[in-house]
């Protein structure tokens, strides 16, 4: 986990307003502001990839266990601050043909509540490159005014979304598969 994150996540545990739990409906809303970074391993060093333009909604319920929605980004907005390694991203990611990156809300597990926050497991799919993958992701999910924001930290596999091009010079730069995950996203509530 990354520092920010960390403090992001220390940040949402300290809450102290109304809480998520099933007492109080959850408005639909749609996404107001987001990252979505990774950080990689390769023999030339480690690496981080960044990008805020992540778009999304979700539909209400009457508790958060009943929340859908989705989330996604455009492979071709990560940056690693490596106009190279950016260009081989959107190459092994093969942007052209597929775009975005996208994570289909399909069930929310409440595993504890806190205050205006909760820890839960979101069940869905997540779909990089054309390949689907039924995933579960930890995630603390806070309440505040008109907005509900979702933190999460995962490790990812690209090896599983058949993600190639890992390995150049004849294998002599090499890029781990296995990758970490931290998503920040806000979701404002859409009035009635």
């Amino acid at each position: 986990m990354t520092r920010t994150t960390g403090l992001m996540l220390a940040a949402l545990l300290a809450g102290g307003a109304p809480p998520v739990a099933a007492q109080q409906p959850i408005p639909t809303g749609t996404v107001t502001e987001g990252t979505l970074s990774f950080d990689g391993k390769a023999t030339a060093g480690d690496f981080s990839g960044t990008t805020h333009t992540v778009s999304g909604s979700m539909t209400g319920g009457p508790a958060l266990a009943d929340v859908r929605g989705f989330v996604e980004v455009p492979v071709n907005t990560l940056v690693t601050d490596n106009d190279k390694r950016d260009k081989d991203l959107n190459k092994s990611m093969q942007s052209d043909e597929y775009p975005t990156i996208r994570f289909e809300l399909k069930t929310v597990q409440v595993k504890a509540e806190r205050g205006d926050s909760a820890d839960v497991v979101l069940g869905g799919d997540f779909i990089i490159r054309g390949v689907t993958q039924a995933v579960e992701l930890p995630a603390v999910v806070l309440r505040h005014g008109e907005s509900i924001t979702v933190v999460s930290s995962f490790p990812l596999n690209l090896k599983d979304y058949k993600i190639g091009g890992l390995s150049k010079f004849l294998g002599l730069f090499k890029m781990n598969e296995h990758i970490a995950v931290h998503v920040h996203v806000a979701f404002g509530f859409t009035p009635p």
